[in-house]
């Protein structure tokens, strides 16, 4: 016994006619996605590097954007049910060639169909937990990186402050040398004028001492 029909099959479909491109480049990216949740196709075809991909991007987010606004159905609980492409019509061009001849060119189109249907219940549950199981281990990497980051913080802090605590050491350091060399160039200076205030004495002890001898000197003479 044969399937449905194509245009029997359950859903909500969305449906892009006579786009220039073969059926069979559009059939590669359709098998790429049927039968996926509806944000899973979206990031295969985010990652698909072919022309085919931004197209049916486009008719895919029309049959989900009908079923939310048609028949009421939640984005999230949707899947691709039914991707397929058939011929469309097909210009017929030629190349003039040698000695007369024509070269046959022939440009194809298609008419992509996507259709959209709820998930069933089992699926939908798994489907859920491992979202609840994503959701739970990107929250844990969130947490986990906020940890880390306030560790990073910490340690700089720490270590700004270890730093900070240096320089003030080292400011309080030149303070103190500084000091000591003020007072230790006070105390050359007192002492170089008390050596010169000595000096000064002994010489005028010296000079009174021989004029004393002097006048002694003249008075024995006499």
């Amino acid at each position: 016994m044969t399937g449905p029909k194509t245009n029997e099959r359950p859903g909500t479909r969305a449906v892009l006619r006579g786009y220039h491109m073969s059926a069979s480049k559009a059939r590669v990216v359709l098998n790429l996605i049927r039968g996926e949740d509806v944000n899973t196709a979206r990031e295969i075809l985010a990652l698909t590097s072919r022309e085919a991909a931004d197209v049916v991007g486009k008719v895919l987010a029309s049959a989900v954007a009908n079923a939310v606004n048609n028949d009421g159905q939640s984005a999230d609980e949707l899947y691709v049910s039914a991707a397929f492409a058939d011929e469309g019509v097909t210009m017929k061009r030629f190349s003039p060639r040698a000695r007369g001849r024509a070269g046959k060119i022939l440009k194809r189109a298609c008419h992509i169909t996507v259709i959209v249907s709820r998930l069933d219940d089992d699926r939908l549950e798994v489907l859920r937990a491992a979202r609840n199981a994503q959701a739970t281990a990107s929250r844990s990497r969130r947490v986990a990186s906020s940890r880390k980051r306030a560790d990073q913080q910490a340690s700089l802090n720490k270590r700004e402050a270890a730093q900070e605590a240096e320089a003030l050491e080292a400011e309080a350091m030149e303070a103190e040398n500084e000091v000591i060399e003020t007072e230790v160039a006070t105390d050359v200076v007192e002492t170089t004028e008390s050596a010169e205030t000595t000096d000064e004495t002994t010489d005028e002890t010296v000079a009174s001492d021989e004029a004393t001898e002097v006048v002694e000197t003249e008075e024995t003479e006499k």
